[in-house]
């Protein structure tokens, strides 16, 4: 696919980084006006780069615009990822434009019938700070996971956790999980053992401090949850730091749900925590610095059930979470950037995180897939993916039990969903044409895992 990605900031950086290391068939191009970002790509990655304002329909052309498959618009102002995606389709036909939007006034007019297609060209919008909002409120969902992500329609998921000594399959080979628990739907596909991660065999076994990831059937998870070593937890009272776009959006959610949550939010910036007080009906606003002792003590942080710390650095949403646990939290979010921090969140006794890029890449990757590719989850610093992939007659893996598949050596099958059902998946199952597969994947064998769902240029 010819791609062209407008903005190499964060979010567009990111997504050029990944579509440049799994497939040699991508061609991207990047589009910025600051030379340093796009030096800094071409540079790193197997990219094209131009130094341009991206909304300027000559720049375009010179990207090749022509010619492209897809336009991703991930500048930081809206108003420009609009224009591009408007030039993209009158002057160019591009035939797939997406666009990155942050204010909450556009997104509403684009999600209402205040915008059709013909007037505005977007073919999908991605919103990273409600993503990232979302993926906040799985980890709630899930106190006991350090990641979580939903798949096959919401019946499955893909869970991660931090094992310790209550797991009670430790030292178990992962083949005999089937058989100690035979009712149980459950495929261990990742393990990250130190700063490894890898796609285990059926004779390997689980240790105290991995880290895995796992593919469970959603009516299975409570389950799961215990044979792991993972109690139980409802949150009823909850702190969060930083009313930003993304503190305010979890605010909102929590307030909608049928449980009623007690909710705190500490803010620093005086007329942002007014604006959210008059936004929020039943939380408390306070404003001060999130690392202040006092306050956390005045916010009652010793009885929160979580504290999610969502301000827009990521050292302050790390001594923040750090500070809560230690002050007696049972639960602390941190929403870190910086894939290099990630590393020191199990080590500072942080429960969970959330990258936003790697939700932002997560909801793009979906439109850049070839085949029947109906959802991506990024895995850590885009080691790996989840991929939910649905089988067609003419798809390569049609026809093949999971024995004959050729599935890659770092790939993996999770869950098979059959019509209505999810079922685990055995060497004498058999893949047939409507299956929908999850399939967990190392970096380097995604393209290949691509293939065997790919169906000559249907592209969408």
């Amino acid at each position: 696919m010819k791609i062209i990605i407008c903005g190499a900031g964060q979010v567009g950086g990111q997504i050029a980084r990944h579509l440049a290391r799994e497939d040699a068939a991508n061609s991207i191009t990047v589009v910025d006006s600051n030379p340093a970002l796009i030096q800094r790509l071409t540079e790193a990655y197997d990219v094209n780069g131009m130094t341009g304002f991206a909304s300027h329909p000559d720049v375009l052309d010179r990207a090749g615009a022509r010619d492209a498959d897809m336009v991703i618009a991930a500048t930081q102002s809206d108003e420009v990822n609009m224009v591009v995606c408007q030039i993209a389709h009158s002057v160019f036909s591009v035939p797939r434009k997406i666009a990155r939007l942050r204010a909450r006034s556009y997104l509403d007019a684009i999600y209402s019938d205040l915008y059709r297609r013909e007037h505005l060209p977007i073919d999908v919008v991605i919103s990273p700070e409600y993503a990232v909002a979302e993926a906040v409120m799985q980890r709630i969902a899930a106190p006991a996971a350090f990641d979580i992500e939903s798949f096959q329609g919401g019946k499955s998921q893909l869970i991660g956790l931090a094992l310790d000594g209550a797991c009670a399959v430790l030292n178990t080979p992962l083949r005999q999980l089937s058989e100690l628990f035979s009712t149980l739907r459950v495929v261990v596909v990742g393990v990250r053992r130190g700063e490894r991660l890898f796609v285990p065999e059926p004779t390997d076994q689980l240790y105290g401090e991995d880290q895995i990831y796992l593919f469970a059937a959603t009516e299975d998870v409570p389950r799961v949850m215990e044979v792991f070593g993972k109690t139980d937890m409802k949150v009823e009272h909850a702190l969060i730091i930083g009313a930003g776009n993304i503190g305010l959006h979890v605010a909102k959610s929590l307030e909608a749900e049928g449980r009623r949550v007690r909710l705190k939010i500490i803010e620093r910036d005086r007329v942002r925590a007014e604006s959210a007080a008059d936004e929020l009906k039943r939380t408390v606003v306070l404003n001060g610095d999130g690392l202040d002792i006092e306050l956390l003590e005045e916010a009652n942080v010793r009885r929160m059930d979580a504290v999610l710390a969502l301000t827009d650095d990521d050292k302050t949403n790390i001594l923040a979470c750090v500070r809560a646990k230690t002050e007696g939290a049972k639960l602390v979010v941190a929403l870190v950037n910086d894939p290099s921090l990630i590393s020191l969140i199990a080590p500072m006794g942080i429960d969970a995180y959330v990258n936003p890029r790697a939700v932002t890449v997560s909801s793009i990757l979906r439109y850049v897939r070839h085949g029947r590719i109906r959802a991506v989850y990024s895995v850590g610093d885009a080691e790996a993916e989840a991929i939910e992939a649905q089988v067609l007659g003419t798809s390569l893996i049609a026809g093949q039990t999971v024995r004959e598949a050729e599935l890659p050596e770092g790939s993996l099958i999770g869950l098979i969903q059959k019509g209505e059902k999810i079922i685990v998946p055995k060497g004498d199952t058999r893949i047939e044409e409507g299956d929908v597969l999850t399939i967990f994947a190392m970096r380097d064998d995604v393209a290949d895992v691509e293939r065997l769902f790919q169906v000559g240029l249907d592209f969408f």
